[in-house]
C-alpha cells in the first residue's frame, strides 16, 4: 500500500510538470493590391485620380462617392461654388465638420495641403480613434471651387480593427488631393 501511494504521489508530480509554451503575438495582416489609378470623369468644375478599386458614383450638385466595397468603406466629396464672398463660412463649415469627431477621436492632426500646379489649397485632417470618420479634407482655389471630403466605413469604428484600411484609404485620398484639377 505503502509503495502504491508513493507511486502516485511521483506520478502526480510528473504529470503536473508542464513546460510553459510562450506564443508569439499575433497580428492581423491584411494586403491591399497597389494602387492603380485613373483619372475620373465627374463632368464638374473638377477631376481628379481615382483608385482602379473604388467605384465612382455622381451625387447630386457635382458630389461624388467613392466607394470600396471590399473595405466597406466610402468617401463622400461634395462641391461648392465659392459666392459672395462666402469661403470663410465654407472653410468654418469644413473645419467644424472635422472637429466634430473630438469628443470621441484620440487626436485630429492637420497636413496643410498645398499644389501651386494646380491651383490647389487646403488641410487633410487625421482622426485617429473610434470616431464615426476617419478622414476630412477640404480643396479650394480661393476664388471660385471648394470641395470637401470625408471618409466612413459601414462598420462599427474601431480604429484597431480598420487600421490598415484607414492607411490605404488615405494613401488614397493624398493622391486624389495631389492630383485634383480646376477646370
Amino acid at each position: 500500500m505503502k509503495n502504491y501511494i508513493l507511486f502516485l504521489c511521483c506520478l502526480l508530480v510528473v504529470a503536473c510538470n508542464d513546460d510553459v509554451l510562450v506564443k508569439p503575438n499575433a497580428k492581423l495582416r491584411l494586403d491591399y493590391p497597389r494602387a492603380v489609378y485613373k483619372k475620373s470623369q465627374t463632368n464638374c468644375d473638377y477631376d481628379f485620380d481615382v483608385n482602379n478599386q473604388a467605384s465612382l458614383v455622381k451625387t447630386r450638385n457635382c458630389g461624388v462617392k467613392l466607394s470600396y466595397p471590399d473595405m466597406k468603406a466610402a468617401v463622400y466629396i461634395t462641391y461648392q461654388k465659392v459666392r459672395n464672398n462666402n469661403l470663410d463660412s465654407l472653410l468654418y463649415d469644413a473645419q467644424k465638420l472635422a472637429y466634430n469627431h473630438d469628443r470621441i477621436a484620440i487626436s485630429i492632426p492637420e497636413k496643410l495641403f498645398e499644389n501651386k500646379d494646380h491651383n490647389t489649397y487646403g488641410v487633410f485632417y487625421s482622426i485617429n480613434g473610434n470616431a464615426a470618420s476617419q478622414s476630412h479634407f477640404y480643396l479650394t482655389d480661393s476664388l471660385q471651387n471648394f470641395v470637401t471630403g470625408s471618409l466612413y466605413f459601414d462598420v462599427k469604428p474601431n480604429f484597431d480593427s480598420i487600421y490598415p484600411a484607414v492607411v490605404y484609404l488615405r494613401k488614397d485620398i493624398m493622391h486624389l488631393m495631389e492630383t485634383l484639377e480646376w477646370k
